[in-house]
């Protein structure tokens, strides 16, 4: 494996991170802390507890996955689709590195940026409120993988993309709405039965719940079941990205 490759990829992908500072990191980090005032502020006032949490805790685990599943697209999508916009994508798939090496490099920087932010929000929001992490080690866990899933998803949508417009219909249009009712803000055991049932089709739900349960040990949706979704989600956007790569879609004119 072209390891000098991946990370030459990498190096200029956390690089151009490096250069826009502002927009990668403090601009998310200062939109979370707007959530999180606003809705910690407003609604926690007269939702004092959720399942024995103080609301303002509760909905920390939300908002950094609300961040995390929103950079990771990002990032990602730009990162590939830069290099498809000015035609140097065709110098990267004639160079001596395998589609897997690329891959690698883009979709690396792009969740470990997003790794970064999700670690420097959880930070921001202890100063907020008192917050305990029960299981350190599954927190890492759903972070690395929800990260590296949806930076793949990401990936494929930057490769699927014709025009910048394109980069932010599906983060728009579907990772925020369903972020949103996926139990960022709520525990869907708030809800009414038939919506409960619902709901439980939002994939986004799988991933709050279970990195919910890193931090406090309670759940909607049994941990283990969280964690094989996540898996799954992963495995599905390897699976198209193979695909892409083989068949040149979207790659070759």
């Amino acid at each position: 494996m072209n390891l000098h490759a991946s990370a030459a990829i990498y190096r200029f992908e956390m690089n151009r991170t490096a250069r826009t500072v502002l927009q990668s990191i403090i601009s998310p980090v200062l939109s979370t802390s707007l959530y999180f005032v606003v809705f910690g502020g407003a609604i926690g006032s007269r939702i004092q507890e959720v399942d024995g949490i103080s609301y303002g805790a509760f909905i920390v685990p939300g908002l950094i996955m609300l961040s995390l599943l929103t950079q990771s697209v990002s990032n990602a999508a730009f990162g590939i689709y830069f290099p498809k916009f000015t035609g140097t994508i065709y110098e990267i798939l004639s160079a001596p590195i395998s589609y897997a090496e690329i891959v690698l490099g883009y979709v690396g920087a792009a969740a470990s940026k997003s790794i970064i932010l999700g670690l420097i929000i959880l930070a921001t929001a202890a100063l907020f409120v008192p917050i305990r992490i029960e299981h350190p080690f599954v927190m890492l866990a759903f972070l690395v993988l929800t990260a590296v899933t949806f930076s793949l998803f990401g990936f494929i949508i930057g490769i699927w993309a014709d025009g910048f417009e394109k980069l932010q219909l599906i983060p728009l249009l579907f990772i925020m709405p369903l972020t949103f009712l996926g139990g960022t803000f709520y525990s869907i055991s708030m809800l009414p039965p038939i919506w409960q049932k619902v709901t439980l089709l939002n994939p986004v739900v799988y991933l709050v719940s279970g990195f919910r349960w890193s931090f406090y040990g309670t759940s909607d949706v049994p941990v283990a079941i969280s964690l094989g979704m996540t898996v799954l989600f992963m495995l599905i956007c390897m699976a198209v990205i193979w695909i892409i790569f083989r068949t040149g879609w979207r790659l070759r004119p």
